[in-house]
């Protein structure tokens, strides 16, 4: 016979996760909104069962300290609905697997809503299929630029970017990026930086 395997209940340890597990807050929208820290996982995986997950990079790091040389991995992944929810995280650890682990956990606490729409003069329809106007992010020396873009064009951006922006639910973009792209970390952060941006700002001529 295989053994049971224990499901853990779970018993929320912070006051946003009260609200969410007693009912009174039950959209990610209103969650978010409430201006209180998401601190448990059990609150996004809750409100956004949907989720999907994805390991963008894993890196072994090596540290001089006073004792000698440590290694730890470190993993950087993204989490999202492809519906206008994306989440961005880092974790390490001395094993791949428990970094692995951290970073898409972090991903799901950094969880944020974009806004989508079509800014482009070259489509001028009512879906919200890009980004509604121009978006500028950046992760160190890394800058990432999103333009609305018309429909059918797709996303026109690095691997990496390009992987962030679909897990966020746009199907066409413009984009351009400067500084050392190669580093994922960076590349990805900024990306996530520039969609941030579209709940930050407001539209302008492009």
């Amino acid at each position: 016979m295989r053994p049971e395997v224990q499901v853990t209940e779970w018993i929320p340890q912070t006051k946003l996760g009260k609200l969410v597990r007693e009912g009174t807050v039950n959209d990610i929208d209103a969650a978010l909104g409430t201006g209180l820290p998401l601190r448990e996982v059990e609150i996004i995986e809750t409100l956004l069962p949907e989720l999907s997950e994805e390991v963008l990079d894993v890196n072994m790091v090596q540290r001089m300290t006073d004792s000698g040389r440590r290694v730890k991995f470190r993993a950087v992944s993204i989490v999202g609905n492809k519906d206008g929810y994306i989440g961005f995280g880092q974790g390490r650890d001395r094993q791949a697997g428990p970094a692995i682990r951290k970073s898409i956990r972090n991903a799901k606490l950094n969880v944020i809503g974009i806004k989508r729409g079509c800014g482009s003069w070259e489509c001028g329809c009512t879906d919200p299929h890009s980004v509604p106007f121009l978006v500028v992010g950046k992760a160190g020396s890394v800058g990432v630029e999103l333009k609305p873009a018309p429909r059918g064009l797709g996303i026109a951006s690095g691997e990496t970017a390009k992987k962030v922006i679909e897990m966020a639910g746009i199907k066409d973009v413009w984009t351009r990026s400067w500084g050392t792209t190669k580093t994922t970390l960076n590349f990805a952060k900024a990306t996530y930086d520039a969609l941030r941006q579209t709940t930050m700002m407001r539209g302008g001529s492009i």
